[in-house]
């Protein structure tokens, strides 16, 4: 790899305002993009931001996530998740670049019953999920030096999350209704982003040999919906603040657009293995974050 900076796509995202706090407290040097002063719906864009940036290597963290919307705008999605991936790709293959790309659980259909390995086939049910799976595709298909990593349940104090939401709705209402019947695992935006530049620190280590390929990146353990808004509001309740009854309900009361993973937990031993990168427990960071969003 060259000296240059690592290059991050998606300026305004929680996984990318997470990767700036832990580049800076780490000392890495990022160059940093997103709308508007890049558009990744647009080749030469993408092309004149990274010529500049001279990276060593490019992170794309962007990624149209609005599940239930992708539905009806199936060409946004595939714009965001699909095709631009598609050119990152092809600049860095071009340029000789490394790229970590992030991707998701809802490349798989949710039916498995053990967590998912790398290798397990994909089935994605909802427009988001395809739209993912075929960034990933595209990825493999124009660069080989290229590490994918699959994560899920992204939560931080930037963005838009499910615990902001919870905490969002404890505030306003007395009961508070939560599907109970999808399992994943919560995974704190922080972790994810110090984990991809311990990843990236081993890439530049080991150059040309370096454990090229797809990872799955999540917390350990796992829960459901409701199980991660309990945790969320015993975290505020034990700060003082007001929280709602929690009432458990399954996908069939709570409709929407998209289909969800029923099982969305992702298997992490040969991320540990390869990376010796081993996440702490879900619940390690809400309370935390909690504190970090009401102080």
């Amino acid at each position: 790899m060259t000296n240059g900076p690592i290059a991050v796509i998606g300026a305004s995202g929680q996984l990318a305002r997470a990767l700036t706090h832990s580049a800076v407290e780490r000392g890495v040097r990022l160059a940093i993009a997103g709308r508007p002063f890049v558009d990744l719906t647009t080749k030469d864009s993408v092309a004149r931001f990274l010529s500049s940036a001279a990276p060593c290597l490019v992170i794309n963290a962007a990624a149209y996530t609005a599940v239930d919307k992708a539905e009806s705008e199936p060409d946004a999605a595939n714009l965001l998740n699909a095709e631009a991936p598609a050119r990152l790709a092809q600049w860095c293959a071009e340029n000789d670049v490394p790229l970590i790309h992030v991707s998701t659980d809802y490349v798989f259909d949710g039916r498995a019953q053990t967590p998912y390995r790398e290798d397990d086939a994909c089935n994605p049910q909802s427009v988001y999920g395809r739209s993912k799976l075929a960034g990933e595709q595209a990825v493999r298909a124009a660069l080989e030096r290229h590490v994918i990593v699959r994560t899920a349940w992204v939560y931080g104090p930037d963005g838009n999350n499910f615990l902001k939401t919870m905490l969002r709705l404890a505030s306003e209402r007395d009961v508070v209704r939560v599907v109970a019947d999808q399992h994943g695992t919560p995974t704190r935006a922080s972790d994810i982003a110090s984990s991809i530049l311990d990843i990236a620190t081993r890439l530049a280590l080991d150059g040309p040999a370096a454990p090229w390929g797809t990872y799955h990146l999540v917390a350990s353990g796992q829960t459901t919906w409701h199980g991660f808004a309990a945790e969320i509001f015993a975290s505020a309740a034990a700060l003082g603040l007001k929280t709602p009854q929690l009432d458990a309900i399954t996908t069939r009361d709570y409709p929407t657009p998209a289909v969800r993973p029923a099982y969305g937990v992702l298997d992490t031993k040969k991320l540990s293995d390869t990376f010796g990168i081993a996440l702490p427990p879900w619940q390690h960071g809400v309370a935390d974050c909690v504190r970090q969003l009401t102080r």
